[in-house]
């Protein structure tokens, strides 16, 4: 059997989903707690909008690993145009969480390092997004892969 190699787009890709995946369970956002006298509360990825990161991470992993799961037969659902779907879907669940916090209030911070320190999964994410935006790019300038 003849397996062709995993190639710079689809690693990066699957880099990006393993990192979406990890973001939807680490925090998002957090208010209170500390110095402040309020109890702190906190949520993840799973809350809103934010499921369909998680969804579209596994389904990347699914999409790197299915050709090697089929075997040597091609797969018309193995292109970049479903990766490029999946990395649309997962910006625009990433402004929709965005938006869904701002509104709830979650971005009001006592001092400015708390943007980064109170949201790791945020950050995760956008970088989580921006890899598979990226391999998306790599895959479609792969020559005889369009």
């Amino acid at each position: 059997m003849h397996r062709r190699p995993l190639g710079r787009g689809r690693t990066l890709a699957a880099i990006a989903g393993v990192l979406m995946v990890v973001a939807c369970i680490l925090p998002w956002w957090m208010v209170g707690g500390g110095d402040t006298g309020i109890t702190a509360e906190s949520g993840n990825g799973f809350e809103g909008a934010g499921i369909v990161i998680f969804l579209v991470g596994i389904i990347v992993l699914a999409l790197v690993a299915l050709p090697y799961a089929a075997g040597d037969r091609p797969l018309g659902i193995d292109r970049w145009i479903s990766f490029l779907i999946l990395t649309a879907a997962g910006w625009i669940g990433f402004v929709i969480s965005l938006i869904q916090l701002a509104t709830a209030g979650a971005f009001s911070f006592s001092e400015p390092a708390q943007v980064f320190t109170n949201g790791p999964g945020l950050w995760l994410a956008a970088l989580g997004l921006i890899l598979i935006s990226r391999a998306t790019y790599d895959m479609a300038r792969e020559p005889g892969r369009r």
